[in-house]
């Protein structure tokens, strides 16, 4: 518990060090809190948390009197949860130093690459979350990324209107245009079968860590990377991507898909979610079945080759960007015979997507990470270093 709380503790602080100094893909951290907590709400609440981040002061204000507040009454709403038998003391203390929610930990995965980054002039691994830079990398690298078409670019018409009207032309990127082009790609016979009828294609999300990126200046060795999680997300039906899905926890020794969950009521905005019975406050693993069809068992199946797929992620952490502490993979199962497993991108400020991890293999990483990282920190305040924002 102690060493979770002094990093909890450590990476609010350093967010405000952090608030107006560049970020890896935005102009400034400050930039990046608006732009990805603009569609989060605290469950229940229906308020943005992109409102209480725009200001400096505003966010100390938040994290000094409404965060704990928020701590305490998700301590009491437990108690009432569990019959009272949880403790209401442990509980708070839990939510307010050492929170091992979700949310909590995308943030603190955002903190320490967004520190990492910065602290290290952003080293060229970080150029993988653009999406053609990954493509393009990867498959001059040897990593299985998805198929993209090399043309030059496409038209779109609207098949009934006339005129010049309902045309729509696209440069690819190959060509310096701004459109990665790709066919559909279908999910696996596998996966199909653990979906509904017109589901979006299904990735695996896994989370990779890097301890190479402890020290960027030493070469990587394949030993310093490491799977940490791995979750299916089971699109929904009729949904467009599986953005929409129940997340089903995988075990990362034997493949075998766990209880599925969701994420979905912190994504509830609007003030009438403060209604009683309108937001859920907590979801458990608790889908054995996919929701859209009756009767169709996902938990309690097992990934085809779980141990193959945990070594792709990690040779392609190793070969893509083993100078960056954390990397998010949606590892698909296709259809195509060329590449029966392949991937669709890496996402730098990742989250665990409710899966589960060894924590201790985790935090005792992140407590190096930040130590490494407060020494640099310490240097380049020392010698007066100059942040500029984009």
């Amino acid at each position: 518990f102690k060493q979770h709380a002094r990093i909890h503790l450590y990476s609010m602080a350093s967010a405000f060090y952090l608030y107006n100094k560049p970020h890896y893909r935005k102009g400034s951290y400050r930039d990046d809190l608006i732009d990805n907590l603009r569609n989060v709400a605290i469950p229940g609440t229906g308020l943005p948390l992109s409102m209480f981040v725009r200001s400096r002061f505003v966010a100390l204000g938040f994290v000094m009197t409404t965060y704990p507040v928020v701590s305490l009454v998700a301590a009491v709403h437990n108690w009432f949860k569990t019959g009272f038998k949880s403790s209401i003391s442990k509980e708070y203390a839990t939510r307010l130093l050492a929170p091992n929610d979700w949310f909590s930990y995308w943030r603190l995965n955002c903190n320490v690459v967004g520190m990492h980054a910065l602290l290290n002039d952003t080293p060229a691994g970080y150029d993988m979350e653009n999406k053609w830079t990954f493509l393009e990398e990867g498959d001059k690298r040897g990593v299985p990324v998805s198929p993209y078409l090399k043309t030059p670019g496409i038209v779109v018409k609207h098949r009934n209107e006339e005129g010049g009207m309902g045309i729509f032309f696209y440069k690819n990127a190959t060509e310096g245009g701004d459109w990665i082009i790709q066919e559909r790609i279908a999910n696996s016979e596998w996966v199909s079968s653990l979906l509904p009828s017109n589901a979006p294609l299904s990735t695996f999300r896994v989370i990779t860590q890097s301890r190479a990126s402890l020290d960027v200046s030493k070469e990587a060795k394949p030993e310093d990377v490491t799977a940490l999680s791995c979750v299916f997300r089971a699109g929904r039906k009729n949904a467009a991507t599986d953005h929409d899905s129940i997340l089903f926890d995988v075990d990362v020794k034997t493949g075998t898909i766990k209880g599925g969950t969701t994420n979905a009521h912190w994504y509830r905005l609007g003030l009438f979610q403060m209604l009683p019975g309108r937001c859920p406050w907590r979801s458990s693993h608790a889908y054995t079945e996919h929701p859209d069809t009756d009767g169709l068992k996902v938990t309690g199946n097992s990934v085809p080759d779980i141990a193959g797929m945990l070594k792709l992620v990690e040779e392609s952490h190793m070969k893509l960007c083993p100078d960056v502490p954390l990397a998010g993979w949606d590892v698909v199962f296709s259809t195509d015979k060329k590449v029966p497993i392949c991937l669709l991108e890496v996402n730098l400020s990742c989250n665990f997507f409710r899966g589960s991890f060894d924590k201790k293999v985790y935090l005792d990483f992140i407590d190096d990470s930040f130590s490494t990282l407060q020494a640099a920190r310490l240097t380049a305040d020392k010698e007066k270093k100059r942040f500029i924002c984009k």
